[in-house]
């Protein structure tokens, strides 16, 4: 889903940084001297300032977010965060997940981006799925990420229990802009599918009426089609490819899919995601809705695996899904479409098998013996590498 650009115009820009728990800020250490490189490079500035967002804001604050941070994420260009958790929390309330969950609904960050693709071709192997079936997948999923059954008034009592799955039309119009604009930043236009259970639920057939109102009307060029979520849950297995291009659902169907499109490709490790609070814009223009001042759009950028508690501290966590997380960061909350597609390119050549004219550096979970020290020194030889073509 890249979209090839010149050298970056754009000079940086604020960022809050919330490493997490675990093995959150291992990888984000690793990632952030990526970005180090690129302002080396570039004469880019990015102002960072770091604080607490989990179980490390549980320990210190009583609270798994302060509204101090609250008060930060508004202020900041874009929120590059870690990982959430650990069993040493149990089934404390607030749990460490419930501070990101205050993040998103603070900075309005509406449009969840998971990538579903292959960084590596030389890992199509690892998929569990079968290779003549999984090769080439290339789909972006947008989940909503501040409406439907997770939040609104909940009831919970002794023998029974109701989560509210409701959406406004002003909720559904602007992810169906998200999906939209990023299909129309190809040529033609890439195909958006959108997942609902029209058949069952009234959200979802005003959801529907009202995603095909806003294609109609502001993306005629691009072709929309319905499916059902429990359909496309089976058929993302039994034929991942014909779903190439946008899926855009709400927020309870888009988590289990985009948690289902995360384990097609056979590793947690390699998977980055966005939060946005508009549609991105096209390279050299700047977004209608969300912009920050960096002229991108606001956003939070973090890796789809969790904090694994039992690698902690051992040197041998991924870092590669922190370091796209970091390259989705650089293409939508700051313009930099050149550096976020040679990030996506460093990690791609180190992952790559020799035969593939890679590095093949890979940690344990590509089957590899690298640690995490390894592979991010192997990613930041080839971003300068790249950086002086």
């Amino acid at each position: 889903m890249a979209t090839n650009g010149s050298a970056s115009k754009q000079k940086g820009g604020k960022l809050l940084i919330l490493p997490g728990d675990h093995i959150g800020p291992e990888v984000v250490h690793e990632a952030l001297q990526i970005l180090d490189i690129i302002e080396e490079s570039t004469g880019a500035k990015f102002e960072r300032e770091f604080d607490l967002c989990g179980g490390c804001s549980l320990d210190k604050h009583k609270d798994s977010v302060t509204e101090a941070v609250l008060k930060k994420s508004e202020e900041v260009d874009a929120v590059f965060f870690g990982s959430a958790g650990g069993p040493e929390w149990g089934h404390s309330q607030p749990n460490p997940e419930s501070g990101l969950l205050r993040i998103r609904l603070r900075m309005q960050i509406f449009a969840n981006l998971r990538p579903c693709n292959f960084v590596s071709k030389s890992l199509v192997h690892r998929s569990p799925i079968k290779e003549e079936i999984i090769k080439g997948v290339d789909f972006m999923l947008i989940r909503e990420n501040c409406g439907g059954a997770y939040y609104g008034n909940k009831i919970e009592e002794e023998d029974y229990g109701c989560d509210p799955w409701e959406y406004k039309r002003s909720e559904i119009e602007r992810v169906a802009r998200v999906a939209g604009a990023l299909a129309m930043q190809h040529d033609p236009p890439l195909p958006v599918w959108s997942a609902d259970k029209a058949n069952v639920l009234a959200s979802s057939r005003v959801w529907r009426r009202i995603v095909h109102e806003i294609f109609d009307k502001e993306f005629p060029k691009v072709n929309l089609r319905d499916q059902l979520a429990d359909s496309l849950a089976m058929l993302l297995i039994t034929k991942p490819t014909a779903f190439n291009g946008i899926i855009v659902t709400d927020n309870t169907f888009g988590d289990i899919l985009s948690d289902e499109s995360g384990g097609l490709t056979g590793s947690l490790g390699l998977l980055p995601s966005a939060s946005l609070a508009g549609a991105p814009a096209a390279p050299g223009t700047e977004p209608t809705q969300g912009r920050n001042n960096a002229g991108g759009v606001r956003g939070l950028y973090e890796p789809v695996h969790g904090s694994a508690p039992d690698i902690s501290g051992k040197g041998l966590a991924n870092p590669a899904a922190q370091v796209l997380s970091l390259a989705m960061m650089l293409r939508y909350s700051f313009n930099m479409h050149r550096e976020a597609d040679l990030v996506e390119e460093a990690v791609a050549r180190v992952l790559n098998s020799k035969e593939d004219g890679g590095l093949e550096v890979r940690t344990g979970d590509l089957g590899g013996k690298a640690g995490t020290k390894e592979i991010s020194e192997a990613i930041q030889g080839e971003v300068r590498r790249l950086l002086k073509q």
